[in-house]
């Protein structure tokens, strides 16, 4: 049984004086040259300084109060972050004072590899060591690619983009999928491309689901020297070659992002829309999940399947399922991730 819920998120600034201190906690102990950060910080002074990250996590967490409220059922939910507040080393000193004993932990990335699966094991490890022995259990639920609510929410994304397009396109418009970019050796971490097969398996989940036979997945929001190789193609690059070909309208879906945070709204609706008004492309991009109704279902899907032992709702693909479940613990990637989320001796 559980008695709390934690949302354990990335973060991000809330105000233009937050932004460089935020990104500077991201990118600590990366040595990414300081201009490097300037740049990127124009991103977020282009929205004020704020990035939506923060309220959409808060909307998604009234939609889960509220639905859970519907179900009867009352368990308190909390929210932090990796990277900028509230920090989860915070929260969960919060939860400990609360009394919480035993918590589920909903990470808002539907990956395995390192940076969406093992770096918020290790967020959990690192604020459950914050605060000690009192600290309560805190249990990661699964990943969520394959889940029927995620893939029926961009399946529909994709269909109320399509509406959007002039009619005399809409038809021939070309499904791209879109997904954070990694460089190559972090995409080995948690076993060879594991996260790359995911977000293809999931591509080819929700394109079916959106009746497109025929679709591209590409990559965006690269960063870092050039000489280190990233997943590609990447989205801009892949553009250019569509319109090239002849394509006249283009449906973007971010299936890699679960919320329309900065690296939508700039690198998709300000960037690429650029690109495409330059090269005679129509362009229509898919929402993604953000707070809507569903999503907050699937969160206590995700936590009713730990707690109730219930079998995983997945869509079936193709292909195997990529990498999750490969673990003694079923939840992971790894047993040395199943592993690193069991409590230490001492605590809750």
């Amino acid at each position: 049984m559980f008695d709390a819920l934690l949302i354990l998120s990335f973060g991000g600034p809330e105000g233009p004086e937050q932004v460089m201190p935020f990104l500077e906690n991201v990118t600590r102990g990366r040595g990414i040259p300081p201009e490097r950060l300037t740049a990127v910080a124009e991103h977020y002074l282009h929205f004020g300084g704020v990035s939506p990250i923060n309220g959409i996590n808060r909307a998604l967490i009234d939609e889960i109060r509220a639905e859970l409220a519907e179900r009867g059922e009352q368990l308190p939910v909390y929210f932090g972050n990796r990277n900028w507040h509230p920090l989860v080393e915070d929260t969960v000193a919060a939860m400990t004072s609360a009394g919480v004993r035993r918590a589920a932990v909903f990470t808002t990335s539907a990956w395995g590899g390192y940076s969406g699966c093992a770096q918020y094991q290790e967020d959990i490890v690192r604020a459950r060591a914050a605060v000690g022995d009192g600290a309560p259990e805190l249990v990661k639920v699964r990943q969520f690619f394959d889940h029927p609510l995620l893939v029926a929410m961009f399946a529909d994304a994709i269909a109320d983009a399509a509406a959007t397009l002039p009619a005399s396109v809409r038809a021939d418009a070309r499904l791209v999928f879109t997904a954070h970019s990694i460089p190559l050796r972090a995409a080995d971490r948690c076993g060879p491309d594991l996260y790359a097969r995911q977000v293809h398996y999931a591509a080819a989940l929700v394109a079916a689901a959106a009746g497109y036979p025929d679709y591209d997945v590409v990559w965006q929001s690269r960063s870092g020297p050039p000489q280190v190789p990233w997943l590609e193609p990447d989205v801009g690059d892949h553009l250019s070659a569509l319109a090239a070909s002849g394509t006249k309208a283009v449906l973007v879906c971010p299936v890699g992002f679960v919320a329309d945070h900065i690296e939508v709204v700039w690198d998709l609706d300000n960037e690429l829309r650029q690109q495409a008004d330059e090269l005679g492309i129509a362009l229509a991009r898919a929402s993604t999940p953000n707070a809507q109704r569903r999503f907050a279902q699937l969160v206590l899907d995700l936590v009713d399947e730990v707690r109730d032992g219930r079998e995983p709702a997945r869509v079936i693909g193709a292909e195997p399922v990529p990498g999750y479940g490969a673990s003694v613990d079923g939840r992971f990637c790894t047993n040395e991730c199943a592993i690193s989320a069991r409590p230490s001796a001492g605590s809750r």
